[in-house]
């Protein structure tokens, strides 16, 4: 008998301490009513990258995503405010911009013209005019929460149909999601000082939590999985610190690698590696940064997005950016086949959950249990059984 959802997150006991707790279950990795209530809580609830501060610095300019299976655009209106909105045209639900970014003087749905301005109001209604009792300031397109943080723009889904007629702010504020501690943090590192230069996408034929929980094990897997990475870091020194929302691991960094391609890109005193719930990973080296957007895509597939970025961006340090992306990639594809393998072993009769790893795990288990209080919390304001 299929148990049900109530039971499957019911399952998971999240107020057990480290020495005593267990992972999630792999139900929750591999049943699709788990990823459904994911997409409504976790993804439509939290603050979610969606663009860089770089991409929209300019009236006109804008991005396209999708957050939570709901398409997205965010865009810098002629007032100098940058506006997250559905791009979902009001007349009959067309994408109105289908570039994932660019220039633009209006937002016109390429279906039947209905054109938006910049800041979102319908102004355009070709063949329209017999219609009754349709006002076009009802009309506009939907809005979404909207704020920038460090070098990013994050936007927050929560309720559409509060938000046609104004902007529903009940949850947390960016700057309280993300705690004053990991800004502070992060302002230490002067982040203003690195600029972007390449984004690269991989597709992973495994649930978005596998990857996260291969990120915050805290380093359990380097020395068995990452021989170049390992080469350059301190291992038996490797720190876990836990925030409300976010889990840092730091490692001193070694000066003898024995990986060359690794330790010529890979240098400096110390090693940080961020992640801020649900989803999105910020990796800084002393000169070199990349961040990791953890997008699932299905119940067994997920898109995972870096973008790099360098504090020397001159052509004279193109080369040795050029290889430091290499050495990422490098990385990123160790991590991918091990994923696709845990996938399959969540799938077998032979495994349910296991255990957590007291000394380098704690990042996990912060994970888990904010998870588990995200599901459950939408479990029961849905009534599912």
């Amino acid at each position: 008998m299929t148990d049900s959802l109530k039971e499957i997150v019911s399952a998971y006991n999240a107020d057990a301490r480290l020495a005593e707790a267990s992972t999630i279950p792999a139900s929750w990795y591999t049943d699709e009513r788990v990823f459904e209530i994911e997409q409504q809580t976790v993804f439509s609830q939290s603050w979610q990258m969606a663009a860089r501060v770089d991409q929209l610095t300019q009236p006109g300019s804008y991005v396209t995503t999708e957050i939570a299976g709901e398409p997205v655009v965010i865009v810098h209106g002629r007032d100098n405010v940058v506006r997250g909105f559905y791009n979902v045209c009001r007349h009959h639900a067309a994408a109105v911009m289908t570039e994932t970014e660019g220039q633009a003087n209006q937002m016109r749905c390429p279906y039947h013209g209905w054109t938006y301005s910049l800041e979102g109001e319908l102004k355009g209604t070709p063949d329209f005019g017999e219609v009754c009792n349709f006002d076009r300031r009802d009309n506009g397109l939907v809005p979404i929460e909207t704020a920038a943080w460090e070098k990013w723009w994050f936007v927050r889904l929560g309720n559409p149909t509060v938000q046609r007629t104004a902007l529903a702010k009940t949850s947390l504020s960016l700057a309280e999601f993300v705690g004053s501690d990991l800004t502070e943090q992060l302002k230490s590192l002067n982040l203003s000082n690195l600029h972007w230069i390449e984004r690269r996408s991989y597709a992973l034929n495994c649930n978005w939590k596998v990857f996260v929980d291969n990120y915050l094990d805290g380093g359990y897997h380097i020395p068995h999985l990452h021989k170049g990475l390992d080469s350059v870091l301190d291992y038996s020194s490797y720190i876990i610190e836990s925030g409300e929302r976010f889990c840092l691991q730091s490692s001193p960094m070694t000066s003898a690698a024995s990986d060359d391609q690794v330790g010529a890109v890979r240098t400096g005193q110390r090693a940080l590696y961020y992640w801020l719930y649900p989803n999105f990973m910020i990796n800084w080296y002393e000169g070199v940064l990349d961040t990791n957007l953890v997008r699932p895509l299905g119940v067994d597939r997920t898109e995972v997005i870096f973008d790099f970025y360098f504090a020397d961006v001159s052509a004279a340090a193109r080369e040795r950016n050029l290889a430091s992306i290499e050495v990422g990639d490098r990385i990123q594809q160790e991590d991918l086949d091990i994923c696709e393998s845990v996938q399959k072993g969540l799938r077998s009769r032979a495994y349910n959950a296991g255990r957590l790893s007291v000394r380098r795990e704690a990042g996990e288990r912060l994970f888990h249990r904010l998870l588990c209080a995200d599901l459950r919390t939408g479990v029961e304001s849905a009534n599912y059984p």
